[in-house]
């Protein structure tokens, strides 16, 4: 399995993982409902704070199987299914990705309201060209 990886919800930075030549940072995978799940050493396959992203997906719709493998391969066949990219499309929904948490006093549902979603990282979260090729983003 290779790795693969998104850009952050509100810096639409590249999420970098352990292997590559870019320092990573804290991410936070967060749920509509206020769920958090928080990862400092991204290892480039999708899981973040001890939740599998595609995991996740499937439970926020209505999935369920006590097999966590199974339950993450139908987060993916639910992500992919007819969409190529497996970026949201609006026909499901999909924890966001995040540097930066809401300030102390911010509404959550607002917060969250004003975060797109995320997209596939075309580096994979590895394959970058140089260093320099993150200030271009």
């Amino acid at each position: 399995m290779g790795f693969f990886s998104w850009k952050t919800c509100d810096t639409d930075r590249s999420i970098a993982n352990v292997f590559s030549n870019r320092d990573v940072f804290e991410v936070h995978m967060i749920t509509e409902d206020g769920r958090i799940f928080t990862e400092s050493d991204y290892q480039g396959y999708g899981e973040f704070g001890g939740k599998d992203f595609y995991e996740l997906l499937a439970e926020l719709n209505g999935l369920e199987n006590d097999d966590k493998e199974q339950l993450r391969l139908d987060g993916i066949t639910l992500s992919f299914k007819d969409n190529p990219s497996g970026d949201y499309n609006g026909n499901f929904k999909m924890p966001k990705l995040v540097q930066n948490l809401p300030k102390e006093n911010e509404n959550w549902q607002e917060f969250w309201d004003n975060l797109i979603y995320p997209k596939s990282c075309e580096y994979q979260g590895y394959f970058y060209d140089s260093e320099d090729d993150e200030d271009d983003e």
